[in-house]
């Protein structure tokens, strides 16, 4: 898919990405496209590798849809990773970028869910695509 973003979608994607998530107490997001290319990072990712970080999860998300489509399922929408202190949420946008997001413990999921589903509702348009 080759897609060129403007100045101006971008800017907007950071805003989107800026108010909604890491206001909401996320540290670090990630837009990546389902090749694993980055295409915007916010947030503090401290030492983590975030060009790595979004090559795995485009695999760990195709792989994930091939699992959804043994058991009968088209896709699945999103994937989540609870962990010790850090936690992962994975979200589709569109057809071809997923929605990354890192948060602490300290941060309700359902908080990182709703503002999830209202920033992809946001990105789709931008990224010229359909749900």
């Amino acid at each position: 898919m080759d897609l060129v973003l403007s100045k101006e979608s971008i800017d907007n994607i950071i805003g989107v990405l800026d108010e909604d998530l890491l206001r909401a107490g996320a540290d670090c997001v990630l837009l990546v496209d389902r090749s694993g290319n980055l295409i915007v990072n916010r947030g503090d990712p401290a030492n983590l590798d975030v060009v790595a970080l979004a090559a795995l999860s485009a695999a760990n998300f195709g792989a994930t849809a091939e699992i959804a489509k043994l058991i009968g399922e088209d896709d699945f929408a999103l994937l989540f990773h609870k962990g010790k202190n850090e936690n992962i949420h994975f979200t589709k946008v569109g057809k071809g970028f997923i929605l990354i997001t890192l948060f602490g413990k300290e941060v309700s999921l359902g908080l990182i869910r709703l503002n999830t589903a209202r920033v992809t509702d946001t990105l789709v348009p931008i990224l010229g695509g359909e749900q």
